[in-house]
């Protein structure tokens, strides 16, 4: 059977009828209009999406099959979070689960669906003057990395990654503020920068797998924790709610979200590899 059959039928019915809708007010607003541009959304997304190369790989694939383009802002997550929750996107995709439900408790949207995870892990320099390659404990490597006051590299920007890189400090019990310009470096960058930035001075950092598996400037800088339950690293997708601004295109959004959710969107998700490695794994 062609692809294109299996996906109607595996499709629900009312992402069909959803996008039917679309297509259909789209036709009624006339030939100037229908032709004058593209519909389109705006995603507030993370760096780490976009600089992994996965919204370059799937983002594509939705337009063919449904005609909708999708603008995305990557930024770090407090700041995508802050954009949807201005009004300046349709969409958000973020990888903060306790930031996700606050913006669903606080009324900016109706559900938070999770839609895929991959890993942290913590990289450095092969020398490791920290001692901290292949330990299991993520939270005693860290402590090791400031006990021999090894420089580390913090994205320091609010970001999902820094957030759980604070979370890994405090597991550690170790306050690194204090130490901000000696060992402790914050670059204020996305995560790309930042590993530029660990290559260059030979120093620490947690980062997602997507972002390092795609980084092509790793000079000395190796994978050397990795593994632990607590570097696990879910994404969510949210729908901005019409009722806090009208202006939001919920019924593209939903589209959008709903293709994510499918067997052709986990497919593609799933599908999207790096030197023949997986990158994220789709949530269902």
């Amino acid at each position: 059977m062609p692809p294109d059959n299996i996906f109607v039928m595996t499709t629900t019915f009312h992402v069909f009828f959803r996008f039917a809708r679309v297509a259909l007010l789209v036709l009624c607003m006339g030939p100037a209009s229908a032709f004058a541009a593209s519909p389109f959304i705006t995603v507030a997304s993370t760096s780490s999406t976009q600089n992994s190369g996965l919204f370059g790989h799937i983002l594509p694939k939705f337009k063919a099959r449904t005609g909708i383009e999708v603008r995305v802002v990557a930024v770090g997550t407090g700041a995508a979070i802050r954009l949807a929750q201005a009004g300046d996107a349709d969409v958000l995709l973020v990888h903060h689960r306790q930031s996700e439900e606050k913006f669903v408790a606080d009324g900016f949207s109706q559900r938070r669906y999770p839609l895929m995870y991959n890993d942290f892990l913590i990289i450095g320099p092969t020398r490791d003057p920290a001692g901290i390659k292949g330990m299991q404990d993520v939270a005693n490597a860290m402590a090791k990395i400031a006990a021999a006051k090894a420089i580390f590299a913090s994205r320091g920007d609010d970001s999902g990654t820094h957030k759980r890189e604070l979370s890994l400090w405090t597991a550690a019990g170790v306050n690194p503020a204090p130490h901000s310009g000696s060992w402790y470096r914050e670059t204020g960058s996305g995560m790309g920068a930042t590993l530029n930035i660990s290559a260059a001075m030979g120093a620490y950092s947690v980062t997602d797998r997507g972002t390092w598996l795609s980084f092509e400037n790793k000079q000395n800088l190796v994978a050397l924790v990795e593994g632990d339950s607590r570097l696990r690293n879910d994404y969510g997708v949210l729908l901005v709610s019409e009722k806090k601004h009208p202006h939001v295109k919920t019924a593209l959004g939903q589209i959008f979200i709903d293709w994510l959710l499918s067997e052709e969107g986990a497919a593609a998700i799933n599908e999207y590899k790096i030197n023949g490695e997986v990158l994220f794994h789709a949530a269902r």
